[in-house]
């Protein structure tokens, strides 16, 4: 029996944490670290996870979740609804829509349970940061809920601490129950915060309550040094015992900003003129960059997306060009009709246009937003170049 448990656990272990991200992918919005500690006791590896998954307009996606139940099962679920929430990411949704979607992927996956695997059930927060405007939007599906530790400054403009809180809104329900909302939640947070997010069993044990483990979190980050590595290992070293009750998810971010003279944005009129108006604003602003090799592409691509809005969106409509690892061309309008690529026939005079963009950029997609939908699309700069984050 001790052989047949000790190879279950370790083939459990090893799904999971085959399943999880190798190391957190670097990218320009936020400095992160994660840690995935299993069970130490005998119930079993769990089905908790995190992920950091680069998004358009320079944003990052933060999430972790936690499938309940032990061994096999757990993991394998662990790893469909990961996947799932990368599918949902790679479209843009808001965390609120994504967490809709992803309530119907645990439905349909009890449906095919059989009886001895017992039922499907998964907590989720998903948050969304962006670098540019400083807000992050986040939802929760029957997850707790991060700690937010914001930098004071005194009147000299020099570091005065830290404050540490924890976001007030409303938690939804867990995952698989269907057919109730979930909520959206944004705020803005300086240059610098962190972000704390976690599975329960990060503060839950056997010796101490939901609030002490809160409490105690508290005081390990208003001391929270500057590297979220080192922010991870005195965490678990403060807050966990040598053999961990539950499996616990780990992930801390630190926030960065965008530098305001690494964004560029034109508001246009609804008329066919306002577009080599768009192409002299491009070349101007890549010209001050230094980035004038990648003009006549990048008047190219924004031509097709700004004639596009035009033609088929409404007003208000705005071009928007973000520097960072990449350039990011984005053009908003206030219509929720997203375009989408076609194969235009020989005689056809349009249909080409899409096309065009995603052979010339790395990457296109739409973002739909409440207001309407953001067509963008990114190149890859040259090998001297390259944005900075402030």
């Amino acid at each position: 029996n001790a052989r047949r448990y000790t190879q279950e656990r370790s083939t459990a272990l090893a799904l999971q944490r085959s399943l999880l991200p190798r190391r957190p992918l670097a990218q320009s919005a936020a400095e992160t670290a994660a840690r995935y500690l299993p069970s130490g006791s005998g119930a079993g590896v769990g089905g908790d996870w995190y992920d950091v998954i680069p998004l358009s307009g320079a944003r990052v996606a933060l999430v972790v979740g936690d499938v309940v139940g032990r061994g096999l099962h757990a993991a394998a679920t662990m790893g469909r609804l990961r996947t799932a929430v990368r599918a949902f990411a790679d479209i843009d949704l808001m965390p609120d829509e994504l967490l809709t979607h992803l309530d119907d992927v645990v439905i349909r996956l009890q449906r095919e349970e059989s009886a001895e695997e017992g039922e499907t059930s998964a907590t989720c927060l998903y948050a969304i940061y962006d670098p540019v405007s400083r807000l992050c939007s986040l939802a929760s599906a029957g997850h707790v809920l991060p700690a937010v530790v914001t930098p004071l400054a005194a009147d000299d403009g020099t570091p005065a601490g830290r404050t540490v809180d924890f976001p007030e809104m409303p938690i939804g329900p867990p995952l698989g129950l269907g057919g109730l909302p979930f909520e959206t939640a944004q705020f803005e947070l300086p240059e610098g915060s962190l972000l704390a997010l976690f599975t329960d069993g990060l503060l839950e044990s056997r010796r101490r309550d939901v609030d002490t483990g809160r409490s105690l979190l508290s005081d390990v980050l208003a001391r929270a040094p500057g590297s979220p590595e080192e922010l991870c290992d005195r965490l678990l070293a403060a807050l966990l015992p040598s053999r961990p009750a539950d499996d616990v998810a780990l992930l801390v971010a630190r926030t960065r900003a965008l530098d305001p003279g690494h964004v560029a944005a034109l508001d246009l009129p609804s008329d066919p003129a306002a577009v080599s108006r768009a192409r002299d604003f491009t070349t101007g602003r890549l010209t001050a960059w230094g980035l004038e090799e990648l003009a006549f592409t990048t008047e190219l691509v924004v031509s097709e997306l700004v004639t596009n809005a035009i033609r088929y969106g409404k007003s208000p409509i705005q071009l928007r060009l973000i520097l960072q690892s990449t350039l990011t061309c984005e053009v908003s309008d206030a219509s929720s009709t997203a375009p989408h690529l076609r194969r235009a026939r020989a005689f056809d005079e349009g249909g080409r246009g899409l096309l065009l963009v995603a052979q010339l950029t790395e990457h296109w997609g739409t973002r739909h937003t409440r207001e309407g939908k953001v067509i963008w699309a990114e190149q890859l700069l040259p090998a001297e170049g390259g944005g900075v984050l402030g």
